[in-house]
Parts: C-alpha cells; structure tokens; sequence
C-alpha cells in the first residue's frame, strides 16, 4: 500500500476514534449501570441525545472536572490499529473485518481499562460485524474459510467460558470471543492459536513492567485491551 493510502486510512483511524469518544465516556460505568450522560463530578448534562458530542479536551465544559476519555487517546488509538492493518497489506471485506475489529477493539479496550467491563452494546455487534464481513469475503471468493472461522469462534468462546468459571477471566471477555476468534479463523488454525496467545503473552508482559515500575499487584486485570492486541497484531502479521 502507498505511503498516501496508509496516511489517508490513519486519518480514517483518527475519525473513528473521534466518533467513539462519546461512547466510550457513556459506557464507561460500573455494572450494572447502562450509560451516563451527565458529568460525574457536577451533574451537568454533557451528551445530549440528538448530537452525543464529547468536548475533545476531556473535562466538562461547566465543572472542568477530567471525565474521560483523556483527550485525543481514543484517536490516537484507532489511528495506530488503521495504520497497522494498512501496512499489513490485507485487502477486500477481510480487511474490512481487520478494521471492524479494531474500531469495536479500541472503545472497548478503553471502557475495559476505565472500569473492567466490556459491555454487550458492543462485544456483540463486534461478533456480527465480523461474521458478516467474513460472509461478504467468502461470496467475494477471498482466501480463506467461513466454516473454520465460526469453528475457531466457538472454540475459543468455549475456552474462554471455561476460563471464566474458574474465575480466570470475566464474561465480557467470553463475549468478545467469537469476534476475535472468527477474525483469527479465517485465516488457519494456527492463527487462532497464536492470535489468542498473544494476548496472553501482551498482558504478562505488560503486567511484569508495571510491577517492576512500582506499580502493586493486582487481582483482576482488563484483559480485552490484550485479546484486541494480540489478536490484531498476530492477523495483520499473518494477512
């Protein structure tokens, strides 16, 4: 891909960061609230319904109170995932589900750090988006298989279930699941072994640096961020 396609889709990247800001500031409440529309600190309306808009600086325009997003993390977010999966060179509606990922993957990582939650108004479109796209690339007559990526969906859903039980794992990462398992699928088995590996691998990681830069241990880390990660790290790599 050319060096202006990719500029051009991580200017796409950004917009859709933009777009979720909104969403990410609505949903990111302890269960088992839905959404918030007001500011936490004053009680001031901050979205309202016929034009939810987030002011990109990140603080209530009547308290000035930080409400989150912080500014320009959400864009700058989406933007790195749309320049990754341009320069990984997919094409056609696999592609598309490459991107679908990561736009649902970074509102989602970002509700998952800001309160340990991924909420279902978007692991499940993440789910059919991704499935929908991947039927459009098999009548496209793209690579790949549709039958293994529903396979490779359930497959990890139900590890994931298992995982939860013991404990190991919340819900909303079993609902993010299907998506990151149909998107790894696609492709071959052994994508979706590595793709869900990787995450675990990104969150490990991630975890030992924070320790050892001071940080306490804790007792329940945001895994979506890793899945999403891993996940798209592994299939741009792999594309």
């Amino acid at each position: 891909m050319s060096a202006l396609s990719v500029a051009l889709t991580t200017a796409i990247g950004a917009l859709v960061g933009a777009a979720a800001r909104p969403g990410i500031f609505a949903r990111s409440v302890p269960a088992p609230a839905a959404a918030r529309s007001s500011c936490p600190h004053c009680g001031g309306a901050i979205l309202d319904r016929r034009l939810p808009v987030l002011p990109a600086s990140g603080r209530c325009p009547a308290c000035a109170e930080a409400i989150g997003p912080r500014p320009l993390l959400p864009e700058a977010a989406a933007a790195l995932a749309f320049a990754a999966i341009a320069v990984g060179g997919a094409s056609g509606w696999f592609a598309a589900a490459q991107y679908w990922v990561a736009a649902c993957g970074v509102a989602l990582a970002l509700i998952d750090l800001a309160v340990q939650r991924l909420p279902d108004v978007l692991t499940l479109p993440a789910c059919g988006g991704t499935l929908l796209l991947l039927t459009a690339a098999v009548l496209a007559g793209e690579p790949g298989s549709l039958g293994r990526a529903a396979a490779a969906a359930a497959a990890l859903t139900a590890v994931f279930l298992l995982m939860a039980f013991a404990g190991a794992m919340g819900l909303g990462d079993v609902k993010l699941a299907p998506a990151i398992g149909a998107l790894l699928g696609w492709s071959s088995w052994t994508v979706l072994f590595w793709g869900a590996a990787a995450g675990f691998v990104v969150g490990a990681v991630s975890e030992v640096v924070r320790m050892a830069a001071g940080g306490v241990r804790r007792t329940h880390v945001s895994f979506g961020p890793y899945m999403v990660i891993g996940a798209l790290a592994v299939s741009v790599a792999t594309s």
